[in-house]
């Protein structure tokens, strides 16, 4: 799935919207931090009015809203922490201690990685943003300030305030790739939408450096007002606004050609800025002032003034500044085992997962058959409920977070040779950015099932005398093939009234029977069990005894030989004569 481009308010990197969306958008809702008042201020841009304002901790200084758009971050100075908002509520969800002094923040491109630049500790706080924990801390140069990421994640670029560097992170093994010497005093960091380039301001340079993010190294620096603190760039990453804090004005920098290209004048101290998501006009707060002043970007005049809380610092945008919803659906479907003999149960588990950005509603997932015979015997679901349309199974997921998975498991039996295949769908209510990931299939070969042919031999022998006389008689299985046998059973019919006797292990007898079992068996072997009649308790003339396979495994493939029969004449206990 290609990188979204990215629109970088204050320092915070959100996804950029599509033109749909932002026809279809409300007013975007700005939430501006107040340095003073330890609050946020969420300003409706339709009105540029107040419509809540949030407490946070202490000396908030940063603040950037998650993709989903469902979260707001504030870094606040001096109480060493985050504040996680909820933007549904304007409440305060949870706060996280991170690093001494934390001055701005950066999100990854999912938002489920949180990053604080933390000025008085040399180092950066990564922060697990599903769990609200700080995960690893890197070191980075003196005085970290300004933070922000490549689109698609990869690095975190930090300027650090005292040390005149800016850091380069990769943000998988979190560590400090490479150390790029800037301006003076640098503050605020920016990154164009393609990621190519990274644009610093040189608080006590009056200048901002360009860096070539494939070379890491500085490949213009270009002249601005005095005192540049914060930057922005426009949604099409087309300029660069520069809030200059003691000059009291925005520099507007072409970024095809790295020069200046208007000036406007603000109120006192502009600290950041941030545009709107269509990219019509650019909000700066103005800390000493107080105010708030919105600059049209087609004509790079002020267009409107308004008061804001006692020091309005930093601010980012919400409610617009996004695109729609989106929730990427995974799919995988495996087999409990391939190949199956036919007749033999098979399994299919899919399991749908949800990669972000944000939580999906109303998951479906459906397993549809096709192929070889079969029958679909059941299906169930980690979360929800399956219902069986053959050849189809359907599951209703429910609601499945970010990052999270359910699995559907169907069970089929087979019921011809041939091959089976599954193939699995998902879908949420979210638009999906990438849906060819939305199906997966798995096809199991169905062969015929083994067989072990069992021969069943049943011999006689009289043993005769005047103290003892008995019959002997032999029952044998025999796996003639052409599988291995697992097991047989094999049962005798006794001539009426007799009883036998001298059971051999594995064998077992009721009125007017013997039944024998039998373990594995290669092709070709037997294994032959005896028991003993006594003469005594027959009454004399023909005792038939008959052995029958009653069952086996696997499957015999033919009954002609399943029996057999051995006969005995018996004229006094002196005299018998036996076949079979």
């Amino acid at each position: 799935m290609a990188s979204a481009a990215l629109v970088v308010t204050g320092l915070a990197a959100v996804a950029a919207p599509s033109a749909q969306a932002l026809a279809l958008a409300p007013a975007p809702v700005a939430y501006v931090a107040d340095l003073m008042d330890n609050a946020v201020r969420v300003l409706d841009t339709a009105t540029n009015t107040t419509v809540a304002t949030i407490p946070v901790g202490s000396s908030p200084t940063g603040v950037t809203v998650s993709p989903d758009l469902a979260h707001v971050y504030t870094a606040n100075s001096d109480s060493g922490s985050v504040s996680v908002i909820d933007a549904a509520t304007n409440t305060v969800a949870a706060t996280v201690a991170v690093g001494s002094s934390p001055v701005k923040l950066a999100l990854s491109p999912t938002g489920s990685t949180l990053y604080t630049a933390n000025f008085g500790a040399n180092s950066i706080s990564v922060v697990d943003t599903a769990t609200a924990t700080v995960t690893a801390t890197v070191a980075v140069g003196s005085g970290p300030f300004g933070i922000a990421l490549t689109p698609d994640g990869s690095r975190a670029y930090v300027s650090n305030n005292n040390g005149n560097t800016v850091s380069v992170i990769d943000t998988a093994t979190k560590t400090v790739t490479a150390t790029v010497g800037v301006g003076a005093k640098p503050n605020g960091i920016a990154l164009t939408p393609d990621g190519t380039r990274a644009y610093v301001g040189n608080q006590n340079g009056a200048s901002v450096s360009v860096i070539d993010t494939a070379t890491n190294t500085v490949a213009a620096t270009v002249a601005v007002g005095i005192g540049p603190f914060g930057l922005s760039l426009s949604p099409d990453g087309s300029r660069v606004y520069v809030s200059n804090n003691s000059s009291s004005s925005v520099s507007v920098i072409d970024t095809a050609t790295n020069t200046v290209t208007a000036t406007v004048g603000v109120g006192n101290g502009p600290f950041e800025s941030a545009s709107t998501p269509d990219g019509s006009h650019l909000y700066v707060p103005n800390g000493y002032a107080g105010t708030v002043s919105v600059i049209s970007t087609a004509t790079n005049t002020v267009t409107a003034t308004f008061p804001l809380g006692s020091f309005p610092y930093a601010i980012a945008f919400g409610h617009g500044a996004a695109a729609a919803p989106t929730a990427d659906l995974t799919v995988a479907v495996t087999d409990s085992a391939d190949p199956v003999s036919q007749g033999d149960p098979l399994t299919y588990t899919t399991t749908v997962t949800n990669r972000g950005q944000s939580n999906a509603t109303d998951t479906t997932a459906t397993l549809t058959l096709s192929g070889a015979a079969h029958t679909i015997a059941s299906a169930t679901a980690s979360q929800g409920t399956c219902t069986i349309t053959a050849p189809a199974v359907t599951c209703t997921l429910g609601a499945l977070p970010n990052g999270a998975s359910a699995t559907v498991t169907v069970t089929v039996t087979t019921g011809a040779t041939g091959t089976v295949t599954a193939t699995a769908t998902a879908a949420a209510t979210e638009a999906d950015p990438a849906s060819a990931n939305n199906t997966a299939a798995q096809s199991t070969t169905v062969n015929t099932p083994p067989a072990s042919d069992v021969a069943v031999d049943v011999t006689a022998q009289p043993h005769l005398g005047i103290l003892v006389p008995y019959l002997t008689y032999t029952l044998t299985a025999r796996n003639t093939g052409p599988a291995p046998l697992t097991s047989a059973t094999v049962t005798a019919t006794l001539p009426p009234g007799a009883t036998a006797t001298n059971l051999p292990a594995g064998c077992t007898t009721t009125a007017g029977t013997v039944t024998c079992t039998y373990g594995a068996l290669a092709n070709g072997a037997a294994v032959s069990k005896t028991f003993q009649i006594p003469l005594h308790l027959l009454s004399l003339g023909v005792a038939h005894v008959t052995g029958t396979r009653t069952a086996s495994a696997p499957a015999d493939p033919d009954a002609g030989n399943d029996s057999d029969t051995a006969t005995c004449t018996v004229v006094s206990i002196l005299l018998a004569t036996c076949s079979g």
